[in-house]
């Protein structure tokens, strides 16, 4: 459990350090912006590792239950992580989609973790999942309270067509079977296909 509060802490608050504009610019200043991206990344990574070693290890050692969900959220969550897979898809796609969401990284996280929330209802799960909630809802809501930069701005207006949605669908969707179908249970260990288990 130690390794996943540090991971957590390490890759959550690299990236909550990003939204202390002042901070983060005198930094930028002091070790120059490829310094910055480097210790960034580097930060990023271990913390990313550790969380996922973590979380690991504290799941071989045996869940710590705090409530049980009903058998229903596991297939919510199924369906919420469809709605997640074409957010993402849509990510670097001019469309409807992605004018809507806006930052369509930050509802992927926000739906992921709401939909692993609700279908986990052990200590490690709690901490993962709700952390990563936590954040996106403050990356969010630092966001919004920035003046859009003109790229920002284009990426948040609508195409004319639905071509790009479409496809955003298509993809999504056909990532989200497959790794919910094929790949959940190899990579994560768990099965999130029903009548799998």
């Amino acid at each position: 459990m130690a390794l996943l509060i540090l991971g957590l802490v390490l890759f959550l608050g690299t990236h909550a350090f990003s939204m202390a504009r002042g901070p983060r610019a005198a930094l930028v200043e002091r070790l120059g912006a490829n310094g910055f991206k480097i210790g960034y990344s580097v930060l990023s990574v271990a913390g990313l590792v550790l969380a996922v070693v973590g979380f690991g290890a504290y799941r071989s050692s045996g869940y710590i239950q705090v409530w049980d969900p009903p058998v229903f959220t596991r297939h919510l969550a199924l369906l919420l992580m469809l709605l997640a897979f074409i957010v993402l898809a849509s990510m670097n796609l001019p469309s409807h989609i992605r004018a809507w969401a806006k930052h369509p990284m930050l509802l992927g996280v926000k739906i992921w973790a709401t939909a692993h929330l609700l279908a986990n209802g052990d200590l490690g799960s709690i901490l993962l999942f709700g952390g990563f909630l936590a954040w996106a809802v403050a990356a969010r809501i630092s966001a919004k309270r920035r003046p859009l930069t003109p790229v920002q701005a284009e990426r948040q207006t609508a195409p004319a067509g639905w071509r790009n949605d479409v496809i955003a669908v298509v993809a999504g969707t056909v990532v989200w079977f497959v790794f919910a179908r094929f790949l959940h249970y190899p990579l994560i260990g768990v099965y999130a296909w029903p009548g799998l288990a």
